[in-house]
């Protein structure tokens, strides 16, 4: 949305009726009929910028309904009214119908000189009207998107208001602000029990984002799972994982969890989103992992579920430190290069993050002799000739 800073540039809900009356707008419309300009008077009005064509208005679209059903139900006295860039009547009617809101009605060259007007150069496209002196934040879309219904009444101050509540979330060792929300105090367990966010305290989580439509996510479960189900034995049911989905819909999420152990936040609920956003997620997998006193350990947990397996548990910094402490000693203790009567070429010694031996068929971990020159990996203990205890 390019827009100036400059605060001149807003009008306020009087002013921009008084355009539409110059321009012989004589109503409104909703979807029940025709609306005289007068029952504005007095209300927040957003103007929403937007198409039938335009792939993400209509993405957009749903959510804006969301927000303006909350706030109309909370009494807010907010107005929306929808200004076409479709190209035709018929574009502009298909768009309108799935708008509880107002519109101006479809004249390409009024909606051109307000797109000029309001300096709208890209869409979906919402400016709230103002005049007092408000600082409106300027990228109104990402912040509804990130926040809902609570980004009102989407000014700057109450952007780092939410800003600062997210903060205290990550920060603030409090697991009930992070996983439960108002109305739900609880997470689902594979067979879709309800068990609440209270048993998990003094447990250390991992907030698992993913989807089932992502390779990459399959391949990690896998190792999750593998890491999960060690440490239910050796860590003493000490650490639980919670899938926060990013799946297209519903019946993938279904089958996401299905083949997981551990726990999820309900698919329905916007808490998946928030917790994306707290946590800054870019991309997936990610393993966000969280200590027994509800602090952040790391956002970098899949690293070390990849690199040390169940090793790295509790994945405190002095723990990988004490693993890679321990795996130098190893590498030390043994040669850099072996020649192998089972192999032709000559082999050197590696750090892998797992392998599966060509001699015993294991899967190994850490330090591998490896050939260069075709795909062969030995175990140091599978290596004839060397006497090591590992």
């Amino acid at each position: 949305m390019a827009r100036d800073n400059d605060q001149s540039k807003f009008i306020d809900s009087s002013d921009f009726l008084t355009v539409l009356a110059s321009e012989g707008v004589e109503f409104l419309l909703s979807r029940q009929g025709k609306v005289p300009l007068s029952s504005c008077g007095g209300k927040t009005i957003c103007l929403f910028f937007s198409a039938n064509w335009c792939r993400p208005c209509k993405t957009f679209t749903p959510q804006l309904v969301q927000l303006y059903d909350t706030l109309r139900t909370r009494g807010t006295e907010l107005e929306v009214i929808f200004i076409s860039f479709d190209h035709d009547e018929n574009g502009f009617e298909e768009h309108f119908k799935c708008m509880p809101w107002l519109a101006v009605p479809f004249d390409e060259t009024l909606h051109k000189k307000l797109r000029i007007r309001y300096r709208v150069d890209r869409i979906p496209s919402l400016i709230p009207l103002a005049s007092d002196g408000t600082l409106i934040e300027e990228d109104l879309i990402g912040l509804i998107e990130d926040y809902g219904a609570d980004a009102y009444p989407f000014t700057r101050k109450r952007r780092e208001e939410l800003k600062a509540i997210d903060d205290s979330k990550r920060q603030g060792g409090k697991l009930e602000q992070l996983l439960a929300i108002e109305g739900r105090d609880y997470v689902l367990s594979r067979d879709h029990r309800k068990i609440t966010v209270s048993e998990l305290a003094g447990k250390t989580i991992g907030l698992y984002f993913g989807a089932h439509w992502c390779p990459p996510c399959r391949s990690f479960t896998s190792q999750l799972i593998e890491v999960y189900n060690e440490l239910k034995t050796t860590a003493n049911h000490c650490f639980e994982v919670v899938l926060v989905s990013t799946d297209r819909d519903h019946k993938e999420f279904d089958l996401n969890h299905s083949i997981m152990p551990w726990l999820a936040i309900p698919y329905e609920d916007r808490a998946r989103q928030d917790l994306c956003r707290i946590f800054n997620i870019k991309g997936i997998p990610a393993l966000v992992l969280i200590g027994p006193d509800g602090k952040t350990i790391s956002t970098n947990g899949k690293e070390m579920i990849s690199l040390y397996g169940a090793k790295a548990f509790p994945f405190t910094e002095s723990r990988i430190a004490e693993i890679e402490t321990a795996l130098k000693k190893e590498g030390d203790a043994l040669p850099r290069e072996v020649k192998d009567v089972k192999h032709e070429h000559e082999l050197k010694l590696d750090m892998a993050k797992a392998y599966v031996c060509d001699c015993c068929k294991m899967r190994g971990r850490f330090w591998a002799f490896s050939c260069d020159v075709c795909n062969y990996d030995l175990h140091p203990k599978c290596v004839e000739g060397i006497n090591l205890n590992l």
